[in-house]
């Protein structure tokens, strides 16, 4: 039975064949217009996975495009961020040069401009004692440097030696509970001594109650003992208490620089008794309350 229905479905399939030549040939020689009828389901259908397969086809070249674009930009973003950081690290080098090229030419030409004899110094560190307000530099007994000797900035005071190694020495701040500096109030010649209170601040006292100071007075050194040049820069008054019953009074002084920023400083190594610019040197011995401030024609000599 199983060859009998075999042959009956290879005689029905000649049959299709032969039954479909002569429509085939009715076409032959005839210039192909529209998709024949009985051909127009296996056209559509044919368009239809053709379609489909070109799409996928490119959806799949788009992902796999746009995943090695992303690759792309992930390495060429590494590269950017790798040469911005280079760009970062060497314009703050830069900018560090040119600061201190500015910071040393301030003090080059501050140098150039008076007569005292100064050493230059670099700050290396600070005091190991947290209670000792004090810094480290690079200068020591090979250079000159000696115990009392004053540390100046192109601003203002600093502080003064109190300990020199060889190549070292520890400068006291002018803010340390132990510093004491000679000075008077610039505008009415009150006489006092500078001694620091906290980190960031300075006391001028044994002043008499009625020595005249005021909030906003700037404070200077009186030159005595040829340390500091007379009439350097100390300190800007903040606050005057006096006591109702006390005979003298409490004055707080900021201190013109920062003792905490400190880079570069000068160490005199004599003051050869200069004065700094605006200070009258026949004002040393007239009555504080008697005495107007006048203005200064003299120059510093280079």
């Amino acid at each position: 039975p199983l060859n009998f229905l075999n042959l009956d479905f290879k005689r029905l399939v000649v049959i299709t064949i032969l039954a479909a030549l002569p429509l085939l040939s009715l076409n032959i020689g005839k210039k192909p217009q529209n998709t024949p009828w009985y051909l127009q389901p296996f056209s559509f259908a044919a368009g239809v996975i053709q379609n489909t397969y070109s799409s996928f086809s490119a959806g799949v070249r788009g992902t796999t495009n746009l995943y090695f674009d992303l690759i792309d930009i992930k390495k060429q973003n590494r590269t950017l961020l790798k040469e911005n950081a280079e760009f970062r690290a060497k314009l703050g080098e830069l900018t560090e040069l040119r600061l201190e090229n500015e910071r040393l030419n301030k003090l080059l030409s501050f140098k150039q401009k008076n007569k005292m004899e100064l050493l230059a110094a670099k700050v290396v560190g600070g005091d190991l004692l947290p209670e000792r307000q004090s810094i480290v530099i690079n200068r020591g007994r090979k250079h000159g440097v000696e115990a009392g000797m004053a540390a100046i900035t192109v601003s203002g005071a600093v502080g003064y030696v109190y300990s020199n190694d060889l190549f070292t020495s520890k400068i006291l701040l002018l803010t340390d509970g132990f510093a004491a500096i000679d000075a008077i109030v610039q505008r009415s010649r009150a006489r006092g001594i500078i001694e620091g209170k906290t980190s960031e601040n300075c006391s001028l006292n044994y002043l008499k109650r009625g020595d005249d100071v005021q909030k906003g007075d700037l404070v200077v050194t009186s030159g005595l003992d040829n340390i500091f040049p007379k009439g350097f820069p100390v300190g800007t008054v903040t606050e005057v208490i006096k006591s109702q019953y006390g005979v003298s009074q409490e004055v707080e002084v900021k201190p013109i620089i920062n003792p905490n920023n400190l880079e570069e400083i000068y160490i005199i190594l004599n003051a050869k008794q200069e004065n700094y610019p605006n200070e009258q040197t026949d004002q040393e011995n007239a009555e504080p309350s008697a005495v107007e401030p006048k203005e200064q024609d003299k120059s510093i000599e280079g």
